[in-house]
């Protein structure tokens, strides 16, 4: 076995692998790398696309107020309405003029600056600034015609352009400066309000809300409805609450002959003989009804009547006189319908009236299949009174209503009288009651029934809703 090198021989044997130029003393293994010079950690403010064919310029500069902050925005193009809004300086003028005086200041100091961005479009705004005036007339002349008070101002700007303008307001803008959005909303204001006079701009139920596309620099001027709360009574028992399609063409437009071209299965209906007066005076396109439930057509509603909500909707005018209306409708109507109670509303109202769920009075009058004892009649119906009853959705309305049993509370049964073969009585109910279905049991559907208590068949004569009891 050989013996172990000597430290002498371990030495010679690493000299001879330096020889391959590692370990040489005299060799410099960087002698041939060529430095390169560390990149300027800073961010440059544009890219290296050229601005109006020029080199772009490779430079940063400090964020507004700074003047070096304000002069970069002259030299990238900003128009005067952007410079003010970005630059946060205060001056004695506003808009354009304020930025027109912040530029002259600048060039001042920099006479370099007079010739840039002439003929190019701002960065930030892309010179929509410049349409705010146009824009503002095209909306007063759409409103020409129309009363109103209040108005929002609602602006849809093309999404790059957001992006962009938002970048450069980030970086070179004043902090807190306006964002064009905001911008072009307020100078829109201010030239209506120069031009209309009298008008408030609020954020929530305008009477008008302006829509405008600043890409098309289409307005589209949205009227917003007129809501109208009152209480009806109705004395007929031939019109339905709101109106009836045809059953025959299903309210088609020109309808068709077995509807007299009117698309209506019914001619007059509530809602029209309440809401055509209110849409003639008030130059509206249309209305729409909502009322706190609603009673069959061969029913009457009596008593106070039955609270409603009226939408007028995109009237040109705002303010009728309620007073003068609920004469008018009586007398329009025939006396069919009759309104009181009227006063302005407002769409949280309608969502009050349709989820409220009061309990109602009705008068009901039917016929028996054969006479019976008075006094046995009497105490059979009144035992009904505090009872909750079983119904199952009623055959007549089951092709719109889900098939379930509902239980509902005969509150109190009152005046009950017998007439032979007829009788009439008064009873109060919960809300979603069907009466007609309590008095002849719709087949067994309805347990307990009047029918079912006095053992005889039963056929309802006429209902009347005698009040509701809400508000």
């Amino acid at each position: 076995m050989s013996p172990d090198p000597s430290e002498d021989e371990e030495d010679v044997t690493w000299v001879s692998f330096s020889s391959a130029g590692y370990g040489s003393a005299e060799d410099d293994p960087w002698e041939d790398v060529v430095p390169v010079p560390s990149p300027d950690p800073e961010v440059d403010w544009y890219d290296d696309d050229s601005i109006d064919g020029e080199a772009a310029i490779q430079w940063d500069a400090p964020p507004c107020p700074a003047p070096l902050g304000i002069a970069h925005l002259i030299r990238i193009g900003c128009c005067d309405h952007c410079l003010h809004r970005l630059s946060g300086r205060r001056t004695e003028k506003r808009g354009s003029e304020g930025g027109s005086e912040l530029r002259e200041q600048s060039i001042l100091t920099n006479p370099d600056l007079s010739d840039v961005g002439s003929g190019s479009d701002c960065p930030t705004c892309e010179n929509l600034m410049d349409d705010a005036r146009n824009i503002s007339e095209i909306i007063s002349s759409a409103c020409e015609g129309i009363e109103y008070a209040t108005m929002q101002v609602g602006v849809h700007i093309p999404k790059d352009l957001m992006e962009e303008e938002d970048a450069i307001r980030t970086r070179y803008g004043a902090p807190a400066s306006t964002p064009l959005k905001a911008t072009f909303v307020e100078e829109i204001q201010s030239i209506l309000t120069g031009e209309i006079g009298d008008i408030e701009f609020v954020k929530e139920r305008p009477d008008l809300m302006i829509l405008i596309d600043t890409l098309t620099l289409r307005v589209e001027v949205d009227v917003r409805p007129v809501f109208i709360y009152g209480r009806y009574i109705k004395n007929s028992r031939e019109i339905p609450q709101t109106r009836w399609p045809c059953r025959s063409c299903r309210g088609r437009q020109g309808g068709c002959e077995a509807c007299g071209s009117s698309g209506l299965q019914y001619e007059d209906s509530v809602q029209d003989l309440i809401g055509i007066p209110f849409a003639g005076t008030m130059g509206a396109e249309d209305t729409a009804f909502h009322g706190m439930g609603r009673e069959d057509i061969d029913v009457r509603c009596l008593g106070n009547g039955r609270p409603f909500v009226l939408e007028v909707k995109s009237p040109r005018s705002r303010s009728p006189d309620l007073a003068e209306f609920e004469s008018k409708i009586s007398s329009t109507s025939g006396g069919r319908v009759v309104v009181n109670s009227l006063r302005f509303s407002d769409r949280k109202e309608v969502a009050r009236i349709k989820q409220t769920r009061s309990e109602k009075t009705y008068t009901i009058r039917f016929s028996t299949e054969e006479a019976i004892d008075q006094e046995n009649a009497v105490s059979l119906i009144h035992s009904l009174s505090g009872k909750t009853v079983e119904q199952q959705t009623p055959r007549r309305v089951s092709h719109r209503r889900a098939d379930k049993i509902r239980k509902r509370k005969i509150v109190s049964i009152d005046n009950v009288e017998v007439h032979g073969e007829e009788i009439e009585m008064t009873l109060r109910c919960e809300a979603g009651t069907y009466i007609k279905e309590l008095v002849h049991s719709d087949e067994g559907r309805t347990v307990p029934s009047v029918s079912g208590t006095l053992n005889s068949k039963c056929e309802v004569i006429w209902l009347d809703v005698e009040n509701v009891h809400a508000d």
